[in-house]
Order: structure tokens, then sequence, then C-alpha cells
């Protein structure tokens, strides 16, 4: 779709083709692929995420250098990963895309956006208590999003694998995925809306590494809503002792799968009934005695002039009318 209002003139002289006039012309530069950025600038604008997230960031630059803002180079890589362009190293050839300068309040004739050097410096400097902040806004920003406090709120938690292509940080092996990468975990609410998100490495966390994060989470939305019911949802890796004491300790409820342990699956799928002397061997120990012992004792009984109809028999006790004459 053209990007500019400004007219080309025609290459003059063309021969018509099947009745058809052939025109050409050489605005093709101006052209862009990606129409829908226009309708994500306005929610863009609407939510004001951009703008929340920068004033986390202490920025360290000199005010009089600055030529892109935080909070324009944020908007503009949201802006990339939202189009399908993930990667920071395509903020190099976006930066002259027309469509992206609108969304970036820019006309398509004037200055270039932010190169890749600049969005990259940009995402590596917030800090640990920079990340905090950048958190609770997201959290101020989700629970700004309601009308009316929820009497309920159901929040699932989930990891996923997202593979790098490099020597990333927080790279690491998955032996599960076969594959190099991170695994960021994420929260999202029953309605789909994402809360909260953390950077980790591709390895499972342990439960203490789960309490820690989620006691924050908790504590942020129950400073806005003190009185909201909320329930866990997640899958068995969730499910540990100190994830659990935690959901009791905070009065939460909770929904966790339960793995079936290695063991027993091992054991459940080889499992084969036992042959008749191992199971006669351990009938023996139970009863106490050996099948010799037993034998003995019965001749012993059957000695001392006790009659077939006073003995058990497989039934029970023989009458005495069945007995032989």
């Amino acid at each position: 779709m053209p990007a500019t209002v400004e007219t080309t003139p025609c290459l003059p002289g063309l021969s018509p083709v099947a009745g058809k006039p052939v025109l050409a012309r050489f605005d093709g530069e101006m052209l862009s692929s990606d129409g829908g950025l226009l309708a994500l600038r306005e929610v863009e604008k609407r939510l004001g995420i951009a703008a929340q997230l920068a004033a986390c960031i202490d920025d360290p630059r000199t005010p009089e250098g600055v030529q892109h803002g935080l909070d324009e180079i944020i908007r503009f890589r949201m802006l990339m990963i939202a189009a399908g362009y993930e990667d920071g190293n395509d903020a190099d050839r976006l930066r002259n895309d027309p469509m992206f300068k609108l969304a970036m309040e820019r006309l398509p004739e004037a200055g270039d956006l932010c190169s890749q050097a600049t969005v990259s410096r940009t995402e590596n400097l917030p800090g640990p208590r920079a990340l905090l902040r950048m958190g609770l806004a997201m959290v101020e920003h989700y629970c700004a999003s309601f009308r009316t406090i929820p009497n309920r709120i159901v929040l699932d938690i989930d990891d996923t694998f997202d593979a790098a292509h490099g020597a990333q940080q927080l790279c690491l092996f998955n032996a599960h995925h076969n594959e190099y990468g991170s695994q960021p975990i994420v929260v999202f609410d029953g309605d789909g809306r994402m809360l909260a998100a953390v950077l980790r490495p591709a390895c499972r966390p342990k439960g203490a590494q789960i309490v820690k994060w989620l006691r924050r989470l908790i504590d942020a939305i129950r400073g806005h809503w003190p009185r909201t019911a909320i329930m866990l949802r997640g899958d068995s890796h969730f499910c540990t002792p100190a994830v659990l004491r935690f959901c009791r300790a905070r009065r939460l409820d909770y929904i966790f799968g339960v793995a079936r342990p290695r063991r027993c699956a091992n054991t459940s799928s080889r499992w084969r009934p036992a042959p008749r002397r191992a199971r006669n061997r351990l009938r023996e120990r139970k009863s106490g005695g050996s099948k010799s012992s037993m034998m003995a004792q019965q001749a012993g009984t059957a000695s001392s002039g006790s009659s077939p109809a006073s003995r058990p028999g497989r039934w029970g006790a023989i009458p005495a009318s069945s007995s032989p004459a």
C-alpha cells in the first residue's frame, strides 16, 4: 500500500496492451507490506505500555545528545515483534520502512528510526531493580484494565521453550527439546490476558525459585485487590512441596498436575505374575512356617484321633451327614 501522497510522474510513450494502457511509475520504494502496524499503533497509543516501561528505566545518556527516547525505542521494538520481526538485526532494514515511520509518528520522508545497535543497548540497559519496576508496571496495567474489581481470578502459569540460534544470554541445552535456548515463565489469566513474564535459562525451575517469583507476583496483585480470591493452575513441575506450602500459607486455591513417578511407571509396564513357587514361598513366609512343618502339624492332628468331620474342608467344616460311612 502506498505510504505517501506525493505524485510521481509516469514514464510516457508506452504502447497499450490489449487495449489497456501501461503505466510505469517509480514510487515502489515507498511501498510497505506491514499495513497492520497502523492498527497496532492505535492500540499502543491507547494502552501506553511503551511509556510505562520507559519510565521504569534510568536513562544514563546526556539529554542534549539523545536522538531516540527510550519510549520510542521500546515502541519500535514492540512493533517489530508484533509484525513478526523478532530478530533485533531487522531494525537496520526496517528503520527506513515508511509504514514503521508512520506508526512511530513520523512522515515517510523524515529521518530514520533507531538502529540495531541502539535497540541492543536498550535491551541490556535495565538492571535487576529496573526489571522489578517493569514487572510491577505490567501488573498495575493489568489491574487497571478491569472496570470493576473481580471476586476471583485464575492465573495460568507455564513455561515455554524459546529456541536460540546463536550465543544469546541464558542459552542452555535442554535435553527434552534437544536444542539450545531459553525457557521463560509466562502468566496469563483465565481469559487469556498476559500478566507477567520472566526470562529464564532452559532448565527446570526449583520450588524455591518458583516461590520467590510467585511471592512478588501475588503481593503485587494483592496490593491492588486485597480481597480478590486467586487460583493458580500449572503443570506437574510446579507441584513441589515449597509451592504447595506457599499456596496454603497465602490461602491460594491451586490446581497442579501430578506426574507419575518414573520408578512406578517402569515397574507397572514390566509387571508380570510371579511364578507359582515364588507365590508359595511368599505364602509360607506370611504363615510363619515351611511346607514340611505344616505337613507335620497336619499329620500330628490326624494321629490324635480327630475325625474327618471335625476337620475343616475347603469350604469350611464338613457336615456329619456328608461324611463317608
